[in-house]
């Protein structure tokens, strides 16, 4: 999916899924996870906020300083209202840049909407982006291949390499997996910790 197009996807529904998740714990056990194999709690990154709430929250509450970007403005609108102490970008972490190195990156149901064919090189990227002894956090799909889903009228694009893939990704990328799950079982929804060793 073009990001284009995953973004107006996104701003279609931001009120919807702002609406949906208010008061969700989806995925909060394993940022508390993911934190707690943090050495150091300074730097922090969410690949695809969206509209902030539970996440994003955990981070702060970690007391990490946290950069957010997310494709979306509309769902940037609600974050900003929400997390006034965050700084929040409008970009595709594909061609995102930066210089900073985090100690804890989050890509939470995030770059599980890029293409198959594109997930390899993104999973390098976050991995060059940590700190030494830094942790990385994604999700992706126990499967292999590109797909469309329709939610709230709305299309949206998945690409997975499955987990052995993923793992070898995350190897090739000079990084060690702490920690793999399928949390939805029997959906086919994977939750990895890895981190870049000193």
């Amino acid at each position: 999916m073009e990001s284009i197009n995953l973004a107006k996807s996104y701003n279609e529904i931001a009120d919807i899924w702002e609406a949906d998740m208010r008061h969700s714990q989806y995925g909060l056990s394993m940022i508390g996870r993911a934190i707690e194999y943090c050495s150091t709690k300074k730097n922090a990154l969410d690949v695809g906020c969206g509209s902030g709430g539970r996440i994003v929250g955990k981070i702060v509450e970690a007391e990490f300083r946290l950069d957010g970007i997310d494709i979306s403005e509309a769902m940037l609108k609600i974050a900003r209202t929400k997390h006034p102490g965050v700084v929040f970008k409008q970009a595709d972490i594909r061609d995102w840049e930066t210089d900073q190195q985090y100690d804890l990156i989050v890509a939470w149901d995030s770059i599980f909407h890029l293409p198959m064919s594109a997930q390899q090189t993104i999973i390098e990227k976050l991995c060059g982006m940590l700190s030494p002894q830094g942790i990385l956090l994604y999700t992706f799909g126990d499967a292999v291949g590109d797909y469309v889903d329709i939610w709230h009228n709305e299309q949206f694009s998945y690409g997975s390499i499955g987990i052995s893939e993923n793992l070898k990704a995350v190897a090739d990328a000079g990084c060690v997996c702490k920690h793999l799950e399928l949390d939805q079982f029997p959906e086919k929804h994977v939750c990895i910790i890895v981190e870049k060793p000193d």
